[in-house]
């Protein structure tokens, strides 16, 4: 295995991590509405508490990595995503203010207004990333020096919003089967019963989009005739 090789790996691993370790953290976003009880609002976010800040380390080490390793690809990508990642580094700051700030004061109609902005920014945050790596299957629109041409509507085609409606529907059912094994009764059962709706979902979500990659981009179809193996580990992750 060369260099670039192995860092195209660690990258990869990188930011899968970041996919499976940050991603129940963002579900829990959508969830927390699900719930009309403060006690088990606050279950939620005790759940993911000790870990949800930690979690987003796997996400600055992978930039870093990307920026080592692939200083071109870091160049184009955080240029021509910038408006898109701004409004990212935007919703994951507004949800960490969120957090710290509902416990600030005792108030329902308080708490319940963090609590939707922690709904929000957490769907907007697992949103974005979706069109992000959507658009980078899908293909980037660069000149002959490899600079981005468009501008964040570019960036919103329909291939790339299923993709980050599929991301946010994953993290979600992510979050569901997280949160069983952080609760008990009678919080637990609602929560199983919530299973029969979010797995069949996002199964289906990655059935169509698989279903769209193939019929969509043809260069996919060609990488995976060249190299059939690569067929597990994108059927097994879903592009994570």
């Amino acid at each position: 295995m060369d260099l670039n090789t192995f860092w195209f790996f660690l990258v990869g691993i990188l930011l899968t991590g970041y996919a499976v370790l940050d991603g129940f953290d963002l579900g829990t976003g959508p969830l927390l509405l699900c719930v009309k009880s403060d006690h088990e609002r606050r279950i939620f976010l005790n759940a993911i508490g000790p870990i949800w800040n930690g979690n987003e380390v796997w996400l600055v080490t992978g930039s870093g990595a990307l920026f080592a390793a692939f200083p071109q690809v870091y160049a184009t990508v955080f240029s021509g995503f910038y408006d898109a990642f701004m409004l990212l580094l935007a919703a994951l700051i507004f949800r960490a203010i969120a957090i710290e700030f509902r416990s600030q004061r005792p108030g329902e109609h308080w708490r319940t207004t963090w609590d939707v902005a922690f709904a929000i920014s957490s769907t907007l945050s697992a949103l974005l990333l979706g069109v992000a790596f959507g658009n980078i299957v899908w293909g980037i629109p660069l000149d002959s020096a490899r600079e981005f041409q468009g501008n964040l509507l570019t960036l919103l085609h329909p291939y790339a919003l299923f993709t980050g409606f599929t991301a946010v529907v994953l993290f979600i059912m992510h979050a569901n089967v997280f949160l069983v094994l952080k609760t008990d009764r009678p919080l637990q059962e609602k929560l199983m019963s919530w299973t029969r709706l979010t797995v069949p979902g996002y199964l289906a979500c990655f059935v169509a989009l698989n279903a769209m990659t193939l019929l969509a981009c043809p260069h996919i179809v060609a990488a995976f005739r060249q190299r059939p193996l690569i067929l597990v580990p994108s059927f097994s992750l879903g592009y994570w």
